[in-house]
């Protein structure tokens, strides 16, 4: 689920060994390529192939709680080690297009699971679960000409619900308040940046800031698009009246951010469209009180992926290819 990356030679550069580029693409990576794939594989939660981004990441996780980043970082590792018996080629493991959905389980985890060890379990289990599911999944979205996105993520995490861990229900806001006052500037910012950092299930603003930071290192117009799609869809939700307590948390704009990002490489019209479908997605979740946790950004970039297809065939592309530039997600 990914934008593309920067149009530079090498965007890990910096984090590159001397001799990268003369080893064989299917040579066991060092240490340095291990590093630089799980931290591709954070990059790409918030779709850019950029290990700066990953660090950044990593930072602004670790600023809302450590134990988040040691739950990203162990279920991409997982993901990782169970890429290539899952049938994962070894460029899209290097992209990070394999260890994404492997943090993704591993933050879900944390953030619904409730108790650390059970937590740890689930995040270790749900994380290697991505792999497998991931491989069959993007073969099969591939001849549709879409994404995998967060979807196998999704499925492994709403298995273990669906099997009684934790509580769902409780970790989501299943009803739209009345209205209430418009809150001020320095509100409507921080709830916006909360957005942005609800990504990767993190929420404040200065971990958002950081977050857009790292969006910005990999490409000023995905930290743009990721800004605009958060900012949109909050609108559009606090509008409709969700409680401040979710505008605070940022639970109103990270299905924006990610739309729009998935369909930035449409244009402005195309995120504009995502972002609003994933609002009235997450909306309709909330009413609900479903744990729909980043499925409405995916139906969303699907659904406007293939609507632009029918529209103008010979214009659009697939925003996620399984090319060394690209991502797979959230």
């Amino acid at each position: 689920m990914s934008t593309p990356a920067p149009a530079q030679a090498n965007p890990d550069a910096a984090f590159a060994s001397p001799s990268a580029h003369a080893a064989s693409t299917d040579a066991p990576p060092g240490f340095a390529g291990r590093v630089r794939t799980l931290l591709r594989s954070l990059g790409q939660i918030v779709l850019q192939r950029h290990a700066g981004t990953g660090v950044c990441l990593l930072a602004a996780l670790a600023l809302c709680d450590p134990w988040l980043a040691c739950a990203a970082l162990i279920g991409a590792a997982t993901a990782n080690l169970c890429a290539r018996r899952a049938g994962h080629p070894c460029a899209e493991v290097r992209d990070g297009l394999v260890g994404f959905n492997g943090a993704l389980a591993g933050l879900a985890a944390v953030t619904f699971a409730g108790e650390n060890f059970t937590a740890a379990v689930l995040a270790v289990l749900a994380a290697a679960a991505t792999a497998w599911i991931g491989a069959p999944l993007v073969r099969w979205l591939r001849r549709a000409g879409l994404c995998v996105y967060s979807a196998p993520c999704l499925l492994a995490t709403w298995s273990w619900m669906a099997l009684g861990f934790g509580n769902p229900r409780t970790t989501v806001t299943s009803a739209i308040a009345p209205a209430h006052l418009a809150p001020s500037w320095l509100d409507a910012a921080a709830g916006v940046l909360s957005g942005v950092a609800q990504t990767t299930f993190a929420t404040g603003a200065l971990p958002g800031l950081v977050l857009l930071a790292g969006l910005a290192w990999s490409s000023r117009r995905a930290a743009a698009y990721a800004l605009g799609g958060a900012a949109l869809a909050t609108v559009i939700e606090y509008a409709i009246g969700v409680p401040p307590a979710s505008f605070a948390a940022g639970l109103c704009g990270f299905n924006g951010a990610l739309a729009a990002l998935a369909a930035s490489s449409l244009g402005p019209r195309a995120a504009i469209c995502a972002t609003m479908l994933a609002a009235a997605l997450h909306l309709a979740a909330m009413r609900l009180g479903l744990p729909g946790m980043t499925a409405p950004f995916a139906l969303a970039g699907w659904t406007v992926h293939s609507a632009w297809r029918l529209i103008a065939p010979y214009r659009t592309r697939p925003s996620q290819q399984p090319a060394p530039n690209s991502a797979d997600v959230h």
